[in-house]
């Protein structure tokens, strides 16, 4: 059995600058999982088409159930290859990627099509699709869930990651990372908490203070 998705995604930016994006990803904010990457083939073929092979290195951790199937000495790094094919006359981008090791634990394995979107000539629409699978017997279908919540959430960050490249390129901004928004957000909270305590206190002073009056009325 074999876990697939399948989904598209929409950048709101040209295909010639997201083509330049792609190959200035890293580092940027949201792939702090990724390590290294090399440049291991690169040609250009006699139709045009550029053809590229690189080499990742991103972190790998395990659930904690699967980490007891393995020895501790085992490399908690994946290395990914990832191969392209970039058709600049048609302005499309095709990549295909998978692991090639920890294939025994899982092999993720995805393809990537990055055209011009139909309905907006300057934006870029991707067409993703992957295959989560794996040989473990016995819990082959919790590694594969796993692996599939894993991937998913790395296409928001892969995402995320595009957005911010391509506004530092177009001299814009970068949208605040997730990090940076939590961080205010906590902060904002932690004002708002401190001014309902300062408010409370001084509703109860005067509460005090009230009712202190009202006793000497009597007296």
């Amino acid at each position: 059995m074999v876990k697939h998705f399948l989904g598209q995604s929409v950048l709101r930016s040209s295909w010639d600058q997201v083509f330049a994006a792609f190959w200035q990803r890293y580092p940027n904010p949201y792939s702090k999982h990724v390590l290294t990457e090399d440049i291991v083939h690169r040609e250009v073929t006699p139709d045009q088409k550029l053809l590229s092979r690189r080499l990742l290195t991103k972190t790998n951790r395990m659930p904690r159930w699967a980490e007891r199937l393995f020895p501790a000495n085992v490399a908690h790094s994946v290395y990914i290859l990832e191969d392209s094919i970039v058709d600049p006359q048609n302005q499309t981008m095709t990549t295909f990627t998978w692991n090639i090791n920890h294939s025994r634990l899982m092999v993720v394995e995805e393809r990537c099509v990055y055209c011009v979107n139909s309905d907006n000539s300057g934006w870029t629409e991707i067409h993703r699709e992957a295959w989560v699978s794996s040989s473990l017997f016995g819990v082959s279908r919790a590694v594969q869930e796993f692996g599939l919540a894993r991937f998913k959430s790395n296409v928001t960050k892969t995402m995320k990651g595009f957005e911010y490249i391509l506004a530092k390129m177009q001299g814009e901004a970068p949208s605040k990372t997730l990090v940076e928004t939590a961080k205010e957000a906590k902060e904002k909270a932690k004002e708002t908490a401190l001014a309902a305590t300062e408010k409370a206190k001084d509703l109860a002073s005067k509460a005090a203070t009230k009712k202190q009056q009202q006793q000497r009325q009597f007296v």
